[in-house]
Protein backbone atom coordinates (compact mmCIF):
# COMPACT_ATOMS: atom_id res chain seq x y z
CA UNK A 1 0.00 0.00 0.00
CA UNK A 2 1.27 3.60 -0.54
CA UNK A 3 1.34 6.19 2.02
CA UNK A 4 0.41 9.27 0.78
CA UNK A 5 3.05 11.18 2.81
CA UNK A 6 5.13 9.74 -0.40
CA UNK A 7 3.11 10.90 -3.44
CA UNK A 8 4.59 14.37 -2.07
CA UNK A 9 8.33 13.24 -1.72
CA UNK A 10 10.70 14.67 -4.77
CA UNK A 11 12.67 11.70 -4.75
CA UNK A 12 9.48 9.75 -5.60
CA UNK A 13 9.01 12.13 -8.22
CA UNK A 14 12.31 12.07 -9.76
CA UNK A 15 13.08 8.18 -9.60
CA UNK A 16 9.95 8.05 -11.85
CA UNK A 17 11.23 10.95 -14.09
CA UNK A 18 14.93 8.32 -14.20
CA UNK A 19 13.08 5.39 -14.99
CA UNK A 20 11.26 7.06 -17.90
CA UNK A 21 14.69 8.78 -18.77
CA UNK A 22 16.38 5.41 -18.43
CA UNK A 23 14.04 3.61 -20.60
CA UNK A 24 12.68 6.19 -23.38
CA UNK A 25 15.68 8.66 -23.52
CA UNK A 26 17.65 6.09 -25.70
CA UNK A 27 15.17 6.64 -28.36
CA UNK A 28 15.58 10.24 -28.27
CA UNK A 29 20.00 9.52 -27.73
CA UNK A 30 22.59 8.57 -29.91
CA UNK A 31 21.69 6.44 -32.53
CA UNK A 32 23.77 3.71 -31.74
CA UNK A 33 23.03 4.00 -28.21
CA UNK A 34 21.86 0.72 -26.34
CA UNK A 35 20.02 -0.64 -23.67
CA UNK A 36 21.79 -3.67 -23.20
CA UNK A 37 25.49 -2.27 -23.38
CA UNK A 38 25.50 1.36 -22.46
CA UNK A 39 25.04 2.73 -19.31
CA UNK A 40 22.89 5.85 -17.96
CA UNK A 41 26.27 7.60 -17.76
CA UNK A 42 26.57 7.70 -21.60
CA UNK A 43 22.43 8.86 -21.88
CA UNK A 44 24.03 11.94 -20.31
CA UNK A 45 27.59 12.33 -21.70
CA UNK A 46 29.21 15.41 -23.57
CA UNK A 47 27.64 15.12 -26.99
CA UNK A 48 25.26 13.37 -26.49
CA UNK A 49 21.66 15.04 -27.84
CA UNK A 50 19.31 15.54 -24.56
CA UNK A 51 21.91 14.39 -22.31
CA UNK A 52 20.06 16.89 -19.50
CA UNK A 53 17.09 14.69 -19.77
CA UNK A 54 19.78 12.01 -18.13
CA UNK A 55 21.41 14.57 -15.80
CA UNK A 56 18.50 16.77 -14.64
CA UNK A 57 17.32 13.02 -12.96
CA UNK A 58 21.24 12.79 -11.13
CA UNK A 59 21.08 16.14 -9.96
CA UNK A 60 17.39 15.95 -8.05
CA UNK A 61 17.88 12.57 -6.87
CA UNK A 62 20.84 13.61 -5.11
CA UNK A 63 19.56 16.46 -3.32
CA UNK A 64 16.54 14.60 -2.74
CA UNK A 65 18.42 12.07 -1.08
CA UNK A 66 20.56 14.20 0.81
CA UNK A 67 17.19 15.70 1.94
CA UNK A 68 15.32 13.02 2.98
CA UNK A 69 18.10 11.15 4.53
CA UNK A 70 19.16 14.02 6.47
CA UNK A 71 15.73 14.93 7.82
CA UNK A 72 15.18 10.92 8.67
CA UNK A 73 18.12 10.19 9.96
CA UNK A 74 18.31 13.41 12.77
CA UNK A 75 20.02 11.01 15.52
CA UNK A 76 22.50 9.02 13.43
CA UNK A 77 25.35 11.37 12.30
CA UNK A 78 27.14 8.52 10.48
CA UNK A 79 24.49 7.61 8.36
CA UNK A 80 23.58 11.31 7.90
CA UNK A 81 27.48 11.84 6.51
CA UNK A 82 27.36 8.75 4.13
CA UNK A 83 24.24 10.14 2.54
CA UNK A 84 25.60 13.56 2.13
CA UNK A 85 28.64 11.89 -0.07
CA UNK A 86 26.42 9.49 -1.61
CA UNK A 87 24.08 12.36 -2.37
CA UNK A 88 26.85 14.83 -3.12
CA UNK A 89 29.03 12.47 -5.51
CA UNK A 90 25.48 11.72 -7.50
CA UNK A 91 24.66 15.29 -8.18
CA UNK A 92 28.28 15.46 -9.43
CA UNK A 93 27.75 12.33 -11.78
CA UNK A 94 25.02 14.88 -13.29
CA UNK A 95 27.27 18.20 -13.58
CA UNK A 96 30.96 16.18 -14.83
CA UNK A 97 29.85 14.48 -17.69
CA UNK A 98 30.91 10.85 -19.17
CA UNK A 99 32.62 10.90 -22.51
CA UNK A 100 30.73 10.75 -25.40
CA UNK A 101 30.39 7.25 -26.92
CA UNK A 102 31.20 8.47 -30.10
CA UNK A 103 34.88 8.50 -29.20
CA UNK A 104 35.75 10.75 -32.75
CA UNK A 105 33.88 13.56 -30.93
CA UNK A 106 36.11 15.98 -28.85
CA UNK A 107 35.38 16.36 -25.34
CA UNK A 108 36.97 17.10 -21.71
CA UNK A 109 38.85 14.63 -20.38
CA UNK A 110 38.88 16.08 -17.26
CA UNK A 111 34.92 16.11 -16.76
CA UNK A 112 35.44 12.25 -18.01
CA UNK A 113 37.72 11.64 -15.14
CA UNK A 114 35.69 13.43 -12.42
CA UNK A 115 32.11 11.53 -13.40
CA UNK A 116 34.46 8.53 -12.96
CA UNK A 117 35.22 9.49 -9.78
CA UNK A 118 32.32 10.54 -8.13
CA UNK A 119 30.05 7.53 -10.03
CA UNK A 120 32.73 5.10 -8.30
CA UNK A 121 32.13 7.25 -4.68
CA UNK A 122 28.85 7.09 -4.93
CA UNK A 123 28.66 3.24 -5.80
CA UNK A 124 31.48 3.25 -2.12
CA UNK A 125 28.96 5.50 -0.49
CA UNK A 126 25.88 3.65 -1.27
CA UNK A 127 27.08 0.52 -0.18
CA UNK A 128 28.64 1.83 3.08
CA UNK A 129 25.55 3.46 4.07
CA UNK A 130 22.73 0.35 3.10
CA UNK A 131 25.22 -1.61 5.18
CA UNK A 132 25.39 1.06 8.16
CA UNK A 133 21.73 1.82 8.43
CA UNK A 134 21.46 -2.23 9.19
CA UNK A 135 22.75 -1.39 12.57
CA UNK A 136 20.12 1.32 13.38
CA UNK A 137 17.28 -0.23 11.63
CA UNK A 138 15.03 -1.90 14.93
CA UNK A 139 12.92 -4.37 12.58
CA UNK A 140 14.73 -7.48 11.37
CA UNK A 141 13.48 -7.31 7.97
CA UNK A 142 14.75 -4.22 7.24
CA UNK A 143 18.48 -5.12 8.35
CA UNK A 144 18.36 -8.24 6.10
CA UNK A 145 16.78 -6.07 3.33
CA UNK A 146 19.71 -3.11 3.68
CA UNK A 147 22.29 -5.92 3.44
CA UNK A 148 20.58 -7.66 0.69
CA UNK A 149 20.75 -4.76 -0.86
CA UNK A 150 24.55 -3.75 -0.32
CA UNK A 151 25.23 -7.09 -1.59
CA UNK A 152 23.18 -6.78 -4.65
CA UNK A 153 24.46 -3.72 -5.54
CA UNK A 154 28.20 -4.87 -5.33
CA UNK A 155 27.24 -7.59 -7.34
CA UNK A 156 25.61 -6.06 -10.31
CA UNK A 157 28.76 -3.34 -9.93
CA UNK A 158 31.41 -5.96 -10.30
CA UNK A 159 29.38 -8.16 -13.19
CA UNK A 160 29.37 -4.30 -15.00
CA UNK A 161 33.44 -4.70 -15.35
CA UNK A 162 33.21 -8.58 -15.79
CA UNK A 163 30.42 -8.72 -18.24
CA UNK A 164 30.48 -4.95 -19.52
CA UNK A 165 28.33 -5.85 -22.76
CA UNK A 166 25.94 -6.32 -20.46
CA UNK A 167 26.24 -2.96 -18.45
CA UNK A 168 23.41 -1.30 -19.56
CA UNK A 169 21.18 -3.91 -17.88
CA UNK A 170 23.15 -4.19 -14.60
CA UNK A 171 23.11 -0.61 -13.67
CA UNK A 172 19.72 -0.13 -15.03
CA UNK A 173 18.79 -3.21 -12.17
CA UNK A 174 21.17 -0.89 -9.57
CA UNK A 175 19.26 2.10 -9.93
CA UNK A 176 16.44 0.57 -10.00
CA UNK A 177 16.82 -1.47 -6.96
CA UNK A 178 18.61 1.24 -5.63
CA UNK A 179 16.52 4.18 -5.31
CA UNK A 180 13.66 2.16 -4.17
CA UNK A 181 14.80 0.99 -1.46
CA UNK A 182 15.50 4.74 -0.52
CA UNK A 183 12.09 5.16 -1.15
CA UNK A 184 10.97 2.53 1.42
CA UNK A 185 13.63 3.27 3.88
CA UNK A 186 12.87 7.05 4.31
CA UNK A 187 9.43 6.17 5.23
CA UNK A 188 10.56 3.99 8.16
CA UNK A 189 10.74 5.52 11.72
CA UNK A 190 14.18 5.66 13.15
CA UNK A 191 14.05 7.76 15.81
Amino acid sequence: MIKKNILRSPLLWFYIIMLVGIFLLPLFSYKDYSIIKNTTSQLGAQNTPNAWVMNLPFIGLGLSVIYQGINKLKRYYFQQFIILIFGISFILTGIYRHAPIDSSLSYNGYHDMLHSFFATSTGFAFTLFAFSLSFIQKIKRQRVLSILIAIVATILSILMFYLPQLAGIWQRGIFILSFAWFLYIFEQKYN
